[in-house]
């Protein structure tokens, strides 16, 4: 049964060296509130175009925490592209990446960031016997 979280989050973002000028690196730290409590580190690489509006990033994002009153971590992977302004963003758990009482973890993950605030929507399921009901 698909089940849905939600809450906010803040983000701390440190800067990391690249081999390419054209290529950024950055560490982003993660504090989630809500449905889904815990950290999150994550290393991000993105990129720009001359084309105002066009760029990409990927990101790896380990989170910690406690969902559904459950503990442990999973990993999520984003792929966000801006196509002239217009953006997309595809956030997933890693399959079986998730470890402790999140064994077994799928789901999506919704990111919206509206006036510097960011809020998410993490529809997820666990296996029987692993989510509360």
């Amino acid at each position: 049964m698909t089940r849905r979280a939600a809450g906010t989050f803040t983000t701390a973002f440190e800067p990391l060296t690249s081999d390419d000028d054209f290529i950024g690196r950055m560490r982003v730290r993660k504090t989630i509130a809500g449905d889904l409590t815990g950290e999150g580190l994550a290393e991000m690489m993105s990129v720009g175009t001359a084309v105002e509006g066009s760029a990409g990033y990927v990101a790896i994002d380990r989170i910690t925490g406690t969902l559904d009153g459950r503990a442990g971590s999973f990993v999520l992977q984003h792929f966000g592209l801006m196509d002239r302004g217009a953006g997309t963003l595809t956030v997933r758990v890693v399959p079986d990446s998730g470890t402790g009482e999140l064994t077994g973890l799928t789901g999506s993950f919704a990111i919206v960031n509206e006036g510097g605030v960011h809020s998410y929507t993490f529809d997820y399921e666990l296996p029987t016997g692993s989510a509360s009901t």
